[in-house]
């Protein structure tokens, strides 16, 4: 389980972000501030850090600076929308990325991961029951043998791995894949590409012990 550290001094962002984040596999640990963030930072173990720019004893200038300063963590700013100046100063400080407030927490996660994969934080050998997926080759096996799965059952595949524990709902895997692949994906295809992609990696189909469906909810992988 990846942990972050959310630096932000609005209590009702920080209620809400640390609920979604957990609800999608994160460990969540906030601060309010610069000195209470720089405390934590000095006493834990962060895997990444969200940093509002604009905190009410300091800036997230500041902690970004003294953060990469003693280790190379990977850093997102939280910025407010249009502020140019905020976004290049974060950049130059060694911040990994930034998004501008207000923004869709799912684009956030995406971020999340994303920079987390490219700072090699990412496990590169994911294991689900009898699976092994190795994301570096893109080569997905199953007790040795290797699984030929297309792009689409792939991402699809991958989704529902990095959601482990979550019941993805059927909008959230259509958002999930239309953002990754940029291809349009209905409702009806989908339908057909988790039945492809169970013919493929369940023993037996029609009771699917990797990929579960919660009815009326969606579909989740807890293996």
């Amino acid at each position: 389980m990846y942990s972050i550290l959310l630096v932000e001094d609005d209590k009702g962002i920080v209620s809400h972000l640390t609920e979604f984040l957990k609800n999608e596999g994160f460990a969540v640990d906030a601060a309010g501030g610069q000195a209470q963030a720089l405390e934590k930072f000095g006493s834990g173990q962060y895997d990444l850090i969200l940093l509002d720019v604009s905190l009410p004893d300091g800036s997230g200038f500041a902690v970004c600076s003294a953060v990469k300063s003693q280790r190379d963590i990977p850093v997102i700013f939280l910025t407010a929308s249009g502020d140019e100046f905020s976004v290049v100063a974060g950049l130059e400080l060694g911040a990994d990325d930034y998004i501008s407030k207000p923004f869709r927490p799912r684009e956030l996660v995406s971020r999340i991961r994303t920079v987390l994969r490219r700072s090699g934080k990412s496990q590169s050998i994911l294991k689900v029951g009898p699976l092994k997926v190795d994301t570096v080759k893109a080569l997905v096996t199953k007790n040795g043998q290797e699984i030929f799965l297309s792009a689409l059952e792939y991402r699809l595949l991958l989704v529902l791995i990095n959601h482990r524990g979550a019941v993805m709902s059927r909008q959230q895997l259509l958002s999930e894949i239309w953002d990754i692949a940029g291809d349009f994906v209905n409702d009806n295809t989908l339908t057909v590409y988790i039945k492809r992609l169970r013919d493929k990696i369940e023993d037996n189909p029609q009771e699917p012990e990797i990929i579960k469906t919660v009815r009326g909810l969606g579909y989740k992988i807890d293996v």
